[in-house]
């Protein structure tokens, strides 16, 4: 089973410094990560999360602003909306 787990897994190798190692091993130490391989997987799957979801955000912007929503598209929710107020009994 070991075999196969290290098999799958891609190794990196850092350095840090002596500040950063510290705040990490203070974690691990209350437990909050269970080692400073899981701290440093967690911080990365972040950080590739975050950019992914950035990259994603510019790419719908860049679209809306190729191709901007008109007011056939979206007025309908305005007038909706102003239904659904109108409807409440207040």
């Amino acid at each position: 089973m070991r075999r196969r787990y290290a098999y799958r897994m891609a190794q990196l190798v850092t350095r840090v410094d002596d500040r950063l190692a510290a705040a990490v091993d203070d974690l691990v130490s209350a437990g909050i990560v269970a080692s400073r391989s899981e701290a440093v997987r967690i911080g990365l799957e972040a950080l590739v999360d975050q950019t992914q979801r950035e990259m994603i955000g510019k790419s719908i912007r860049h679209g809306y602003e190729q191709h901007p929503q008109g007011e056939g598209e979206v007025g309908w929710a305005d007038e909706a909306s102003r239904r659904m107020i109108e409807e409440e009994p207040w």
